[in-house]
């Protein structure tokens, strides 16, 4: 006779029970209703085997067993005559997901979401997960700020025990910030703290920005913003108490209450220096910014921090700790700080390994590196070697670390991991730059040829001023010592009458050798020799001078020009600098041999200042001279212009200065021909640098807020304040897809009668 025992929650009743199993030996064990799961699965999780004695206790044990595998959904123990028969039941697995009204999100971001939490195709389906998994999907769609998401799961069963399970998504709108209310601020008005917030109730551009949209992320980021407010103004006790968000009946109204504590305002009364000093106590106390009488902050108390670390850093100390310590007088309103220091043992560097440079020689990546092996561990060298290998412009990214070398507390190796870009460009296009109209160019470089580090380049810039075809090769590392060396082949056609600068044009091929010496870590020497070739061509209405030059030295020339410049480049970035200064004075000498004997010097300044995270405040001054030696003038077509973008905004292209009188005109009554140029140039520029609202992260794009002023002044023309034009408006600058953009938007103050004016210019194609 079958002896039929009851689930699990029944079996669990047994014990004592009427209706309990008498017990007996198991002589042989059957599993039936598996379909996938192999029976062999089904022993290894059942509790007793062939011979055990099987009772109440036993028999709950080993269906509560079976059910924990999650493999079935029903699970019936039966007894026949000594056969113990386990009669499972299977749940079903999941043969599909679809998704579908998903728009915000990428489906297979939702199905990862879905992976996490346990429902995904193939697996064993749980009806318990779908909750959790319908949970999971709004908590995604919460996350941006969509609080009135629906979602309607559907499992349709299949064939061979299989289901289906359909999400059908009705995302709704964006939650919108309708009101931000801050309690408990005394010390500064609430107008005052909401502008530290990314969020906010909306504006004019929130269309495109998006900052009314509710984000818990943007809300953590803003309390701490608001955090780092409070405690670098002193307020040492600040606490957010609560954040209280409230939804609106509809779901499409957020409200944000923020309860907060100042405390009270607390100064620095005293600085020690405890712990290790293996640096003089005076070195370390230089490098503490916070002093004894300021306002305490903790941003200042953190930068010190970090370079007393970084001090010990740089003489092998690796693993320093530095922690400052306060000491609170709550009634006098003071702190004092113990800067204790530990520097922890000193260690040097096993090897350097370089990886994920597949196309790129590891030499060329090796001989950016400061750090040596062998050597103590130098902080400040292993980071300029980042800054070295990521201004190759080879790798998408660079990374270093510094890991231990096991069982060694005294050593570290230092791993470069680098990516690889694609370093060839072909180009084809088409810009616009305002006064020399359409540009069409055209170039194909190799930036590391065949992984080499060396620079070859060949291309031509055509528009309606000029044409220029040319050939480059550099090699940075013609020296093991980091001299460079470099050739360039060129023809050029220009033609000043194009842009109103001069009734002629000049055609001209030469090439040149270049060569650059570092001096230091930051200082270059460059320096190059060549020979150019070149002819000038008059126009029917030229100006009388330049018909006297051309009847007195001819109109072909034969030049000897060579180079010398010195440049300190201090940015943290050529691209999207924010700090530093870059240096530059360079000299041209057309050396004697030649037909035209002249020379220019040419001087320039940029310093970067970050104002804060987000503005970048930047000022240029450059200054140039040019002139002729040995009984021979500077020659016309080599005078020094300004105007328009990169010079004075607001202004023409090289139209400042003094104009080539016409018939019947003098220079006291005023002249109206072309723009003359000069031999001497002054230019200052003053720039507010800030990224685009909501395109803080995009380092290709920025706009700007500027004032310039400049202008150049003839041979015997005395040099006068008053002489300058000056500008000031809103610029861009954009590394587009179809290449480098710069626009301005410019008001010139004190143009002059004959000045040409151009308010707004723009320039499409060219290098900035």
């Amino acid at each position: 006779m079958r002896i039929k025992t009851v689930a699990l929650a029944v079996a669990a009743l047994f014990a004592g029970s009427a209706h309990a199993i008498e017990p007996f030996v198991i002589k042989e064990i059957r599993v039936e209703g598996v379909q996938r799961t192999e029976p062999g699965t089904v022993f290894n999780y059942l509790p007793v085997k062939v011979g055990d004695k099987l009772d109440d206790e036993k028999a709950a044990t080993s269906i509560k067993a079976l059910y924990a595998t999650g493999f079935f959904q029903d699970v019936r123990l039966e007894a026949d005559n000594g056969v113990l028969i386990v009669d499972v039941d299977e749940r079903p697995t999941i043969f599909q997901i679809n998704i579908e009204g998903a728009k915000d999100f990428d489906k297979d971001q939702l199905k990862k979401a879905l992976k996490d939490n346990g429902l995904a195709e193939s697996r064993i389906f749980d009806r318990s997960l779908l909750d959790q998994a319908i949970q999971e999907l709004k908590r995604q769609y919460f996350g941006r700020g969509k609080y009135s998401v629906e979602i309607k799961p559907t499992v349709t069963p299949l064939e061979r025990n299989r289901v289906a399970i359909n999400f059908d998504i009705s995302e709704g709108v964006v939650a919108t910030i309708s009101q931000i209310n801050i309690v408990g601020n005394q010390a500064f008005k609430e107008g005052e703290l909401l502008d530290l917030f990314s969020q906010s109730t909306g504006g004019w551009l929130s269309w495109f920005t998006k900052d009314n949209q509710y984000s818990k992320q943007k809300l953590s980021g803003d309390l701490e913003n608001l955090r780092s407010f409070y405690l670098n103004r002193g307020y040492l006790e600040f606490n957010v108490d609560s954040t209280v968000v409230s939804i609106s009946p509809d779901k499409k109204k957020i409200y944000l209450t923020i309860n907060l504590t100042e405390g009270r305002k607390y100064t620095v009364s005293d600085i020690r220096v405890g712990g290790e000093l293996l640096v003089a106590e005076e070195d370390i106390r230089k490098l503490i910014r916070v002093k004894s009488g300021d306002v305490f902050s903790r941003e200042l108390v953190n930068e010190s921090t970090t370079a007393i670390s970084e001090r010990l850093g740089n003489d092998g100390y690796a693993f320093a700790n530095v922690n400052a310590v306060p000491e609170l007088d709550r009634e006098k309103q003071t702190v004092a700080f113990t800067f204790f220091v530990d520097p922890g043992r000193r260690v040097y560097v096993r090897n350097i390994n370089i990886t994920g440079n597949t196309k790129t020689r590891d030499e060329v990546v090796r001989r950016e590196m400061r750090q040596i092996e062998g050597a103590w561990y130098n902080g400040a060298k292993i980071r300029r070697s980042k800054e070295r290998i990521d201004l190759l412009g080879y790798f998408e990214d660079a990374n270093i670390e510094t890991p231990q070398v096991a069982d060694s507390p005294d050593q570290v190796d230092v791993n470069v991991t680098v990516k690889e870009k694609p370093t060839g460009n072909v180009m084809a296009g088409v810009g616009f730059a305002k006064g020399s109209g359409v540009t069409f160019q055209a170039s194909i470089s190799q930036s590391n040829i065949f992984g080499s580090g060396k620079y070859l380049a060949l291309g031509f810039n055509t528009n309606k001023a000029s044409k220029l075809y040319s050939l480059s090769y550099a090699d940075p590392y013609y020296t093991p010592d980091g001299v460079s060396r470099g050739f360039d082949l060129y023809y050029r056609k220009t033609d000043p009458n194009q842009l109103s600068l001069g009734q002629y044009n000049t055609a001209g091929m030469g090439g040149s050798m270049r060569f650059g010496l570092p001096l230091t870590e930051y200082d270059a020497l460059n320096f190059s020799v060549g020979v150019d070739r070149s002819e000038l061509t008059l126009l029917s209405g030229a100006s009388q001078r330049y018909i006297d030059f051309v009847n007195q030295f001819g109109s072909r020339y034969v030049t000897l020009p060579a180079t010398v410049g010195w440049v300190r480049d201090g940015r943290d970035s050529a691209l999207y600098p924010t700090r530093g200064s870059l240096r530059r004075i360079d000299g041209l000498y057309a050396m004697p041999g030649g037909d035209l004997k002249y020379y220019t010097l040419n001087a320039q300044n940029q310093w970067f200042y970050p104002i804060s995270k987000t503005f970048t405040f930047m000022l240029n001054t450059e200054l140039g001279y040019a002139n002729g030696y040995g009984g021979k003038p500077l020659p016309f077509f080599k005078n020094l212009y300004a105007g328009g973008i990169g010079s004075v905004r607001g202004y023409a292209n090289g139209t400042l200065g003094t104009k080539i009188c016409l018939a019947g005109e003098s220079q006291a009554t005023g002249c109206t021909g072309d723009p003359e140029g000069g031999n001497r140039k002054a230019l200052a520029n003053a720039e507010l640098l800030f990224p685009i609202p909501g395109m803080k992260g995009d380092k290709s794009a920025r706009l700007s807020l500027f004032a310039d002023a400049g202008s150049v002044w003839t041979a015997g023309q005395k040099m006068s304040l008053g002489d300058l034009r000056y500008s000031a408006g809103v610029g861009l600058a954009w590394v587009s897809p179809v290449g480098p953009l710069k626009l301005s938007m410019a008001k010139p103050f004190n143009p002059k009668d004959n000045d040409k004016v151009e308010r707004f210019q723009i320039q499409l194609g060219t290098l900035f």
